[in-house]
């Protein structure tokens, strides 16, 4: 092959320009309007314009898609792009790949200056005969030149500029190409041509092109495949090797081929060889967006989505959504997630193993790291996907399709009209934590008796007592009594909690959930939360939750007071692989650790675990379930009234989560009782079987001033819970 970076002689330049400029005009209309051939305006138009046309070429970046990885910045979850395109080196492109183009498209490639002569009055020659437009005399560069100004287009005239039959296209074509080759070398101008080349079926560049018809990279592309390829960008659409018929596309592979021998890029022998090789397709669809994630991994959709909202709302990678959103699809970024693909893989099993897909009920659960925020897994009993055409029938709307097996619904971060569910007792956590920031001790105690007559006004219903709410114990022989915190929590005494609550006022409660994440999201508990000091059922569990704000706020807990905004992204490089900077991990104390310690000794209890204190004394969770954890575990379970909804909220000092059982058609369902040891178990074992291997670590005592002045709780026998 001849050298590509050869040395020109500037005469040689030269006179290619000033061949080009006194031909140009005479040329370019002759091979774009050979019915008007070489009148005197044309050749007029050529000289007089030709050297005022610009000659700095202004070359944008092209579109490429952007990445989104796991944790591990390997597990590819999707990619974003208009259009599938991600830029290479010359190096990983073959010598076999660049021949071809050549032979293809430009054989006179690495003698002419980016305009070629000889091609011009071929096709000169050519076109007039035939009366109309058979050959081009566009040379890769100036192929080159009409991709990039086509790419650059912000209007459709613009586009449609690039791209017509005329002969100021052509010209303004030449010109640049001319001066491209004067300050570009032909090796780069081959690999850039290579990396914005169409190829068919969304396929923008070598890369794209050989991962879309071989399911290779292109350093591994053979001879037959370089020739298949190289061929398309002429016609993607007339030579679509994966049409019913591939001759068309054989035999365009088959001249390239024949292209190649002539110009000894290869023997004929072995160009024989290829031309009687099948086809080979093994086609493969690169992923576009989060409804594209592959198709063993739709689970990993519900958290694409929640990262998707994060990016959507950077206002450093556009003024609005859209063009934030276009920033995506065009950027080339690579974004590693937090999305730990064990733990994903091992949240989502457990999930299906209490609930199926089909199974109008939904299980949804979310996984946190204590300490970082880092969200490593969003696990539901859903399908990721926009195609609900077979999904079954509504249990809300009657003769209406459901939400399952698939949805697009953000059912465990929220988002859009999506506010959570209610989560019961586990909101005992804020009104705990109230009172002990308040001063008060875990052994702060109460004779809780089965109904409790409060201060706070409600306007009727049966919780009512002469217009104040009255909340009553779901099992009395096993809840009243006197109580603390330990007791108290561990078997989930409304009453005692609801007077707890009294003592440090509602508002207190309420402000303890928004400083641990909860962010109230359907609009009438976002007004009641602005009037928190009448909400005494607050501390029931009354207001909407998500899974993920549910476990951010134990993982608060866990992490010993250290709030952490929920993160779904580590890092996000550019296209040439340099660091954009991001929000980091926006941590901070919301509570002592002393404090917190104290809540972790009391959530001990529910789950069948003791606490340091040994105050613990029967527990809501099942029978050895703490037990089975094999290691230091807390948390709170949850049910609403009329069990509606059934939430275990559970963690570690390295790991929270939380999962709610709801029907997302019909939250009015009730599904709790049913589904009470199903989330208890999602949770627990999803905790268990992500730390096995992980060092076992202790929580922290709290002090015995606030543990307080100790007494014994009644012990009676262990019961399971109903409704709290």
């Amino acid at each position: 092959m001849a050298n590509p970076d050869r040395d020109r002689h500037p005469l040689l330049n030269l006179a290619y320009l000033l061949l080009a400029s006194v031909l140009a005009g005479v040329v370019v209309a002759a091979v774009a309007f050979p019915a008007v051939g070489a009148t005197g305006f044309a050749a007029k138009s050529g000289s007089d314009t030709f050297e005022d046309l610009p000659t700095e070429l202004t070359i944008t970046p092209s579109p490429e898609n952007s990445y989104l990885y796991a944790a591990d910045g390997k597990t590819v979850i999707t990619s974003f792009y208009e259009e599938n395109r991600k830029d290479v080196g010359i190096d990983e492109i073959p010598p076999v790949m660049r021949r071809a183009i050549v032979a293809a498209e430009d054989t006179r490639f690495y003698q002419h200056h980016g305009v070629d002569m000889h091609g011009v009055l071929r096709s000169l020659i050519a076109n007039n005969s035939a009366g109309d437009v058979r050959q081009g005399a566009s040379t890769l560069t100036m192929q080159y030149v009409r991709n990039v100004l086509f790419t650059a287009a912000k209007t459709p005239e613009q586009a449609r500029a690039a791209t017509a039959q005329t002969a100021d296209r052509k010209l303004r074509e030449m010109r640049y190409a001319l001066a491209l080759e004067k300050r570009m070398s032909k090796t780069e101008i081959l690999r850039r041509y290579l990396n914005i080349a169409a190829f068919g079926h969304q396929a923008y560049g070598v890369y794209a092109a050989s991962e879309r018809y071989f399911s290779v990279p292109p350093s591994k592309l053979t001879l037959p495949q370089a020739a298949l390829l190289a061929g398309l960008v002429k016609a993607p659409d007339a030579y679509d090797p994966t049409q019913a018929d591939p001759k068309p596309a054989t035999q365009r592979r088959n001249y390239v081929l024949d292209q190649m021998v002539a110009l000894h890029y290869v023997d004929a022998k072995k160009a024989a060889a290829a031309k009687r090789s099948p086809l080979g397709l093994h086609p493969s669809e690169v992923p576009n967006g989060c409804v594209d994630v592959p198709a063993k991994h739709r689970d990993w959709g519900f958290f694409c989505d929640y990262f998707l909202s994060w990016w959507t709302a950077q206002q450093q990678f556009g003024e609005t959504r859209q063009a934030r959103l276009d920033t995506l699809n065009r950027g080339g970024f690579k974004i590693v997630t937090t999305l730990d693909p064990k733990v994903q893989q091992i949240a989502q099993h457990e999930v299906l193993r209490q609930v199926s897909t089909h199974n109008p009920y939904a299980i949804s659960m979310a996984v946190v790291q204590p300490r970082t925020g880092k969200v490593q897994a969003m696990a539901t009993n859903r399908n990721y996907s926009l195609d609900t055409s077979h999904n079954g029938r509504s249990t809300r709307h009657n003769g209406q399709r459901g939400n399952y097996p698939n949805t697009t619904n953000p059912l465990i971060s929220g988002g859009g009209d999506i506010y959570g569910y209610q989560a019961g007792s586990t909101f005992k956590m804020f009104t705990m934590l109230a009172a002990l920031s308040a001063g008060k001790p875990l052994a702060t105690s109460f004779k809780a008796p089965a109904k409790l007559k409060t201060k706070y006004p409600v306007g009727g219903g049966p919780a009512s007592c002469g217009g104040y709410w009255c909340p009553s114990n779901a099992n009395p022989s096993w809840m009243d009594g006197k109580r603390m915190m330990w007791d108290g929590f561990g078997r989930s005494v409304n009453t005692y909690f609801a007077w707890l609550e009294q003592q440090v006022g509602a508002e207190k409660a309420v402000a303890m959930a928004k400083k641990l994440g909860v962010r109230f999201l359907a609009p009438s508990d976002a007004k009641l939360a602005r009037n928190a000091h009448e909400w005494g059922a607050f501390t029931l569990g009354v207001s909407a939750v998500t899974p993920l704000d549910l476990a951010n706020a134990y993982a608060t807990v866990a992490a010993e007071g250290v709030y952490c905004a929920p993160r779904s992204v580590l890092a996000v490089t550019n296209r040439d692989g340099r660091a954009v900077s991001i929000p980091g991990a926006d941590c901070h104390r919301v509570i002592s650790a002393d404090v917190a310690r104290a809540a972790t000794d009391a959530a001990r209890c529910p789950v069948g675990q003791q606490s340091y204190y040994k105050q613990c004394n029967g527990g809501t969770a099942p029978n050895g379930f703490g037990a089975s954890i094999g290691r230091p575990f807390a948390g709170k379970t949850g049910t609403t009234d009329n069990t509606q909804t059934a939430t275990f909220v559970g963690f570690t000092p390295q790991l929270a989560a939380a999962a709610i059982a709801a029907d997302p058609d019909n939250p009015r369902n009730a599904v709790g009782d049913a589904y009470a040891d199903k989330v208890d178990w999602a949770v627990g074992n999803t905790i268990r079987r992500s730390l096995a291997g992980h060092a076992v670590r202790q929580f922290g005592k709290p002090s015995k001033k606030i543990a307080g002045h100790l007494s014994s709780g009644k012990h009676k026998p262990r019961h399971r819970r109903h409704h709290h």
